[in-house]
């Protein structure tokens, strides 16, 4: 499985945004300190509003920051927005063509492999990724999201 580039950015936009609480973050910023296209970083900060994960402010001395605190935006909703696709394989479409589409189980291997890694990823929190001084990056999900799980 691979996700798409607007995926990518959008995970590094947030990232960025949210190491800067203090205040409003532009699409300029952003496209230097990642090297990525402004008009890329503008369709995706148009996503990621939509959605209501960012806030922005036009104008003169607009531009964006978290609609929510980091611990917050679950990494598997921000995937799941911003990806249009998940068919791992032509069988999981519509229309699909496979001549062994109702006798094979390929699409339920694929498609737990698929479940799998939604449901890591909905473990970790945009706090998850963000560096902390003089601490290790933490591979587990948050307890906070752990507890969420749990019921």
């Amino acid at each position: 499985m691979r996700l798409t580039m607007m995926t990518d950015y959008a995970l590094r936009l947030l990232m960025h945004v949210a190491q800067q609480p203090e205040r409003l973050c532009t699409i300029a910023e952003v496209a230097r300190a990642q090297r990525i296209s402004e008009a890329h970083l503008m369709k995706v900060t148009h996503q990621l509003a939509l959605q209501g994960w960012l806030e922005t402010v036009r104008g003169k001395g607009g531009g964006m920051r978290l609609a929510h605190a980091p611990a917050d935006i679950n990494l598997g909703a921000v995937v799941r927005g911003m990806e249009s696709d998940f068919a791992l394989v032509e069988c999981f479409g519509s229309a699909s063509q496979c001549s062994f589409t109702g006798q094979c189980t390929l699409a339920g291997v694929l498609g737990g492999a698929l479940q799998s890694f939604m449901a890591h990823l909905d473990g970790f929190s945009l706090a998850d990724l963000l560096p902390r001084p003089g601490k290790s990056v933490r591979l587990r999900p948050s307890a906070a999201l752990e507890r969420k799980a749990k019921g």
